[in-house]
């Protein structure tokens, strides 16, 4: 049997002492280790790399993490390094933080790196630095697993004003900020809840607040201070902390969870082949709702080594329904022989020169010289994609309009004979909510959706009302 230890980071979240007793029921950890109130964050990292560990793995987790999973059995047979793990975030979707199984000789080798000193990196994001520190110095790569894991659900309003601030300062480069505001545009949908209100208050208060030349002395500073602002500016705006958190409300969020985990898995897949920014995001999140579980573009260490290799039957389908963007667009063909009887959804836009031109936007932010100069895993991923699916790593206008419709003319006559096989959505039609759900054989939803009119507006409402 192999030991694990758990380590508990709290800061007095609402989730704290419901967190660390499912974290104690499905981790059935040999010891607990809790990290009770230390901040700023980076004192916590230090002081839980002090701890001297009897184990085989470590569990490190935080209390905004409510685990309605038993997550034993994968402990015991995973022999992975690093396991970071997806879970599903209030905010943003499925995403890979929070939960972090690490295995003792990645743990002994971050003991052993050395508090980097003016290093930016390190103050935004203190445990994640100096994990890539030892894990490069190891040679060893992240693994992605999904679990039944919430994530900065029934939190204070305080902490989502501190954690959305500290967000803000972690997007502040092009391609980071434009991640962000993307995601603030599905927030718009969900504007009766004080939650995104108060989210949507920190990113403007950090912008408004702290330069984007602040020092990393200054940085460090107004990360320290973020707990007394987030009270602050909360009292301003008249908005009253939640009650504590009881079992109830946590039960509640388990029976939905548990409701979709019960659906038996799909003997087919799912693959959202339409081109960058027609809708695949959206397109994931609907049949999220639907009850498939579709990661939007994941860009994972093994997802990246299998696109390098050629090899389509993605690991991440273990754990995923499906995937949409162009993680799969070019590769459909492949997908088709290597997943029979999968289910294809081809968006499509309304007005071409609109989507050239928010195409042009998302690629400024990221050109293809920069793509070029860097080396990291993101870069790597991002350069292999670009030229996979349009040939070049630079917008140009007259190749990506050839490029679109050359992809869903192909797209079309591969499918021709299989209409059971292929959907196609298209802003004008109207009724693609009907459509994605007749196509599933799914039962038809009451306007999971609402669009507001964003820039996306169209898509959102060809996929949801």
């Amino acid at each position: 049997m192999k030991k694990i230890s758990l380590v508990f980071r709290t800061v007095g979240e609402r989730t704290s002492n419901i967190a660390l007793d499912l974290a104690i029921q499905n981790i059935q950890p040999d010891q607990v280790h809790i990290i009770d109130r230390v901040k700023p964050f980076s004192l916590a990292v230090q002081q839980m790399l002090k701890i001297d560990y009897h184990c085989d793995f470590v569990v490190f987790m935080d209390a905004d993490c409510l685990i309605v999973e038993n997550l034993a059995p994968f402990l015991q047979k995973n022999n992975a390094p690093y396991v970071d793990c997806y879970v599903l975030d209030k905010f943003r979707g499925y995403i890979h933080c929070g939960v972090h199984i690490a295995r003792i000789d990645v743990v002994k080798a971050m003991q052993n790196i050395k508090e980097p000193k003016d290093d930016p990196k390190y103050v935004l994001r203190p445990e994640s630095r100096i994990r890539d520190l030892a894990m490069n110095q190891l040679n060893f790569k992240k693994d992605f697993k999904r679990f039944n894991i919430f994530h900065d659900f029934c939190q204070y309003y305080r902490d989502i004003f501190a954690k959305y601030a500290l967000r803000e300062l972690r997007s502040r480069t092009d391609y980071q900020r434009a991640k962000l505001n993307f995601i603030q545009e599905d927030w718009e949908m969900q504007d009766e809840n004080l939650d995104f209100q108060v989210a949507k208050l920190a990113i403007s208060y950090a912008r408004e607040y702290l330069r984007c030349d602040a020092s990393v002395k200054e940085t460090a500073k107004f990360i320290e201070n973020l707990p007394n602002i987030a009270i602050c500016e909360l009292n301003k705006k008249n908005i009253s902390e939640k009650h504590d958190l009881t079992l109830k409300e946590v039960e509640n969020l388990s029976k939905t969870f548990k409701a979709k985990s019960e659906i038996p898995r799909k003997t087919y897949k799912i693959f959202g082949i339409g081109l960058s920014q027609t809708g695949t995001r959206y397109l994931a999140q609907a049949l999220t709702t639907l009850g498939f579980s579709v990661i939007h573009s994941p860009d994972d260490d093994l997802t990246l080594k299998e696109l390098l290799t050629g090899k389509y039957n993605f690991s991440i389908l273990d754990d995923f329904d499906g995937i949409t963007d162009i993680t799969v667009a070019p590769f459909y063909p492949q997908l088709d022989r290597l997943s029979p009887n999968s289910k294809f959804i081809l968006t499509l836009v309304s007005d071409k020169e609109s989507w050239l031109k928010s195409l042009e936007a998302q690629w400024n932010m990221q050109p293809g010289e920069d793509l070029l100069s860097e080396q990291d895993r993101n870069m790597q991923y991002r350069r292999l994609l670009r030229v996979a699916t349009y040939g070049t790593y630079s917008f140009n206008k007259e190749r990506f309009s050839y490029v679109y419709d050359l992809h869903c003319k192909n797209v079309i006559d591969y499918f021709k004979d299989r209409p059971e096989s292929l959907l196609i959505l298209n802003a004008d039609t109207g009724e693609g909510w009907e459509r994605l759900s007749a196509f599933l054989n799914q039962p038809l939803l009451d306007n999971p959706f609402k669009s507001k009119g964003s820039t996306k507006g169209k898509i959102k409402q060809e996929l949801y009302n």
